[in-house]
């Protein structure tokens, strides 16, 4: 029995642009965990049973060539599973191509990433994604370097939605603030069905970056869920939407991004936290024009409600991610204890709940 955990995440600044190959954005992992464990499956188990506190009953797969099939006629492929069973297929592959007997498992998920089933926006597909990778690769004694455990979960990820940049999995696998950009998601899978997995993790990978970087320690950051799920991949697709439409305005955003990004890492390495917060608050500026222009509802009344709060409490706040819901952020440098206190009363009267997390570099509350 193996088991292994990794963190959800929060974007800093970045989200949207980091879609597009070698563009940055810098995220953050969270002290809120998933675990995933994996055992031997007894006879007559089927090849894969996965069980998840976020389901009601497990569910079986039989394992056909390099697909993992629903035991049960006509049994739902439940959407909470879907980058779990994308993981796990890319494991086995790679696994097999390895010349390693691919063997019968059962599959144990917990969360720390949901209430009630409910996603808090906190990276919850991303961190299962890894710990699956990780325990599954344990499990048939492969001891993989991070870099390798990240591309199969990159793959795992891009095969469910070749459009998800990866961040979520950058912070999860390094555990550290990361400043990242994407793969060409399309050009590794197609590099995957051409010559294997083997191949591919080990192949050059045009875009990709990761860098780990040192968060301000006098950086004090305060994160409210809204209290609704928001989906990224339909997010992101709103605004891909208006590329062509509104190019001049797409450039212009990807620049703009690309220079709040520089412009927080130079404030990090320079442990100038009152600049990385100015750069929250110009991207939080960023997002909302890019709402404006393509309308996809990145901002609702209870992020627009966070973000103000936090701005009269001395910080600035925006979403972390695609907004539409889940989580926002809110920054500070020199906040006492009774002015984050009374943020979050009045984040609760709104409607927000302030999420009890501990980020690196923030200091212990």
């Amino acid at each position: 029995m193996i088991t292994r955990t990794a963190p959800g995440k929060l974007f800093v600044v970045g989200e949207y642009a980091v879609v597009e190959s070698g563009r940055q954005a810098i995220v953050m992992p969270v002290d809120r965990r998933v675990s995933v464990t994996v055992a031997a499956a007894p006879a007559p188990l089927p090849d894969v049973t996965i069980g998840s506190d976020m389901l009601s009953s497990t569910v079986g797969f039989t394992r056909s060539e390099v697909r993992l099939r629903p035991t049960i006629a006509g049994s739902p492929h439940p959407a909470k599973l879907r980058h779990v069973v994308s993981a796990i297929e890319v494991v086995q592959r790679f696994v097999a191509e390895r010349g390693l007997p691919v063997l019968p498992i059962q599959v144990a998920i917990t969360s720390e990433l949901h209430d009630d089933g409910i996603k808090l926006g906190l990276g919850s597909s991303g961190a299962v994604t890894v710990a699956t990778v990780a325990a599954l690769s344990a499990f048939h004694g492969l001891d993989l370097p991070l870099e390798q455990r990240f591309r199969l979960a990159m793959l795992a990820t891009a095969r469910v939605d070749p459009k998800s940049s990866g961040g979520d999995l950058a912070a999860s696998t390094w555990e550290d603030w990361v400043a990242y950009s994407a793969p060409d998601r399309t050009e590794i899978l197609a590099m995957t069905e051409r010559f294997g997995v083997d191949h591919t993790i080990h192949a050059d990978w045009p875009g990709l970056s990761v860098q780990r970087l040192t968060p301000p320690a006098n950086l004090t950051l305060e994160v409210g869920w809204t209290g609704t799920p928001s989906s990224s991949p339909v997010m992101v697709a709103g605004l891909a939407r208006h590329k062509r439409k509104y190019s001049t305005f797409y450039r212009s955003f990807l620049w703009r991004s690309d220079e709040c990004v520089h412009l927080s890492l130079a404030a990090l390495r320079a442990g100038d936290s009152a600049g990385l917060v100015e750069q929250i608050r110009r991207f939080r500026q960023l997002m909302e024009t890019a709402d404006r222009v393509a309308r996809v509802g990145i901002f609702t009344d209870r992020l627009n409600t966070l973000c103000r709060t936090a701005a009269e409490a001395g910080g600035e706040a925006k979403p972390s991610g695609s907004g539409g819901g889940d989580c926002g952020i809110a920054a500070f440098t020199g906040a006492e204890q009774p002015e984050l206190d009374h943020l979050r009363t009045r984040w609760r009267h709104a409607g927000i709940r302030p999420l009890a997390i501990n980020i690196p570099g923030d200091r212990q509350r």
